[in-house]
């Protein structure tokens, strides 16, 4: 069984990350609105950004992963900018 970490885009723009193990249905209740929360005031939803997982472990982890990321590290994976990414990913600290 596959499951997936996938990224919608709002109808305002906003992004929202979640997982599944089933996609297709996973997408269509959050365009219906069957989906309490976050999307269902924000309708419609594009899928911007799906990634195959392993386990539900996994997919819950790379969710996790995906939340705490800015939105510009979101729009670089959703066009596949990895170079970008890696830019992105670097963490920088202020001077002492």
């Amino acid at each position: 069984m596959a499951f997936w970490v996938y990224i919608l885009q709002c109808a305002d723009g906003s992004y929202y990350t979640g997982h599944t193990d089933n996609l297709e249905y996973r997408i269509g209740c959050h365009q219906a609105g069957e989906v309490p929360g976050y999307t269902a005031q924000r309708r419609p939803v594009v899928l911007k950004y799906a990634q195959e997982c392993a386990t539900r472990i996994e997919a819950l982890q790379a969710e996790r992963q995906v939340k705490g990321w800015s939105r510009a590290k979101k729009e670089a994976v959703i066009v596949r900018d990895f170079e970008r990414m890696s830019v992105l990913a670097k963490k920088t600290f202020p001077a002492k």
